[in-house]
């Protein structure tokens, strides 16, 4: 295990999930499926099973470097590497694969989001482990490639290109094509075809293979972060990760590297993955009553309501007559009243917030 490293991407903001996430606690900060633990550390506490716990690095924004130290205490100031701008992932993992170097440069690195759930554990533990024995002994990068079970268009798809064979896996594919989400047809066609598996966003790779990939595919990328070997894990990293972000491009690890590499491969299978990004996925994974309401609030009466997911303080008294596949939450001081059907129109209603209203609903 000891040559085995965990990064946690934790940077965003959530915005699909306001009003309960905002910019001050964002959704990977929050207990919003109601385990008990937030979304980082449910992150946390299942790469335990193959990671020690200083191998982990939780890359997020600076603004949120205090809410991560709380929130998962068994971690040191420098295991949090901190961002001074959004730059998307591909300098995050610049970053965080250049201070895994210094550290061992014969690491094997696990590239996760911070706010997904996982509900077959056991299953997710044992591709994990497959994979870091994959990525040990090739020249590869691999990711994490889930069985589709419906024509979903809120996740990108990943193509592949036919069995390859590593020992005992059944479920390595080389990938043939990575896709952005996908319209409702296009998503239809997808599932038929048997070809594409949902992009669950999680990387496995030696360090010496990503590093080769930057080299080839993101060279000035690259370069930014090749300066600061030197100087990383000393007083003078955030002076130069300010100077480095500032000049660095937006661009995502998918965009970046994986679609124009070829030495990519992907694990498919299936462990109850889903990527939490909206309230209508919430909706999907949360328990419901007779009439298909997912309620939270201890005060909340429903009367002639169907397929809503309501979201409510304790100690407030709430009642909803005649609502059908609404959206209700309140959070703080706001409230938002949102059919599900457009919920993609709620990035739209925070920046309309933040523009009239100001910061302090957002």
């Amino acid at each position: 295990m000891k040559n085995n490293f965990c990064v946690i991407m934790a940077g965003g903001i959530g915005s699909r999930f306001w009003p309960l996430s905002k910019s001050s606690m964002p959704k990977q900060f929050l207990d919003i499926v109601g385990t008990g633990r937030t979304f980082i550390q449910m992150t946390y506490d299942r790469f335990t099973r193959v990671c020690p716990p200083e191998n982990f690095y939780v890359v997020t924004s600076i603004d949120y470097k205090e809410l991560v130290l709380e929130q998962l205490p068994e971690l040191s100031e420098e295991q949090v590497l901190c961002e001074p701008l959004r730059r998307n992932t591909a300098p995050c993992v610049a970053y965080a694969s250049y201070v895994i170097k210094k550290r061992n440069p014969n690491a094997n690195m696990i590239v996760a989001p911070s706010d997904h759930l996982i509900t077959k554990e056991d299953e997710f533990v044992r591709q994990i482990e497959n994979g870091l024995d994959f990525v040990s002994n090739n020249n590869v990068l691999l990711t994490l490639g889930i069985m589709p079970s419906r024509p979903e268009t809120g996740y990108g798809y990943i193509q592949i290109n036919g069995k390859s064979s590593y020992g005992s896996l059944d479920n390595l594919y080389q990938v043939k094509t990575f896709t952005e989400k996908p319209d409702l047809k296009m998503a239809e066609i997808f599932l038929e075809s048997g070809e594409f598996f949902w992009n669950s966003g999680i990387f496995i790779w030696s360090l010496s293979s990503i590093l080769e990939s930057f080299g080839q595919h993101l060279e000035e990328v690259d370069n930014l972060f090749k300066k600061g070997e030197n100087l990383y894990g000393t007083p003078d990293e955030q002076h130069f990760i300010k100077k480095t972000y500032s000049e660095c491009q937006n661009i995502s690890i998918d965009y970046g590297i994986m679609e124009k590499a070829e030495n990519v491969y992907v694990l498919c299978s299936d462990f109850g993955w889903s990527d939490l990004g909206t309230w209508g996925s919430l909706y999907e994974n949360r328990a419901k009553d007779e009439t298909q309401n997912s309620v939270r609030g201890e005060n909340v009466l429903m009367y002639d309501s169907s397929g809503c997911i309501v979201n409510m303080p304790d100690d407030k008294l709430v009642v909803l007559q005649g609502l059908e596949d609404y959206i209700v939450v309140d959070a703080d001081n706001t409230l938002l009243i949102c059919k599900k059907q457009d919920e993609q129109q709620i990035r739209q209603f925070v920046s309309d917030v933040k523009m009239h209203k100001g910061d302090k609903y957002v």
